[in-house]
């Protein structure tokens, strides 16, 4: 059973996605997002399995929230560096985000 302490390693922030793209290489269906996550850590990648509910068009300008102190992942010839957070649905992955727009880098506490 993980502990609060255990949940209070992850390093979860607020970031907006700045550029979204089909990752053509990726085993599954999925988009290339780049997110910034304010000052202090700037713009990170992720890959990200989010196509049966989103469309490209829709994602940019869109905060969502995102572990950023994962180790980065190796998917095809992409380095996804922070896992981007969403809920399993009957309708597929729906992304986690703040219910009023906020700070970039603003942290889950």
């Amino acid at each position: 059973m993980a502990t609060f302490e255990d949940f209070m390693k992850l390093d979860i922030r607020v970031g907006e996605i700045v550029n979204a793209q089909h990752f053509e290489k990726a085993k599954k269906t999925s988009y290339k997002l780049w997110v910034d996550f304010g000052e202090e850590i700037g713009i990170k990648k992720s890959s990200a399995q989010i196509t049966e509910c989103y469309q490209l068009e829709d994602l940019v300008g869109r905060q969502v929230m995102g572990v950023v102190n994962f180790p980065p992942r190796q998917i095809a010839d992409f380095l996804s560096e922070v896992l981007v957070l969403g809920v399993y649905s009957d309708q597929g992955v729906v992304l986690i985000q703040p219910e009023r727009k906020i700070k970039n880098g603003d942290k889950l506490g």
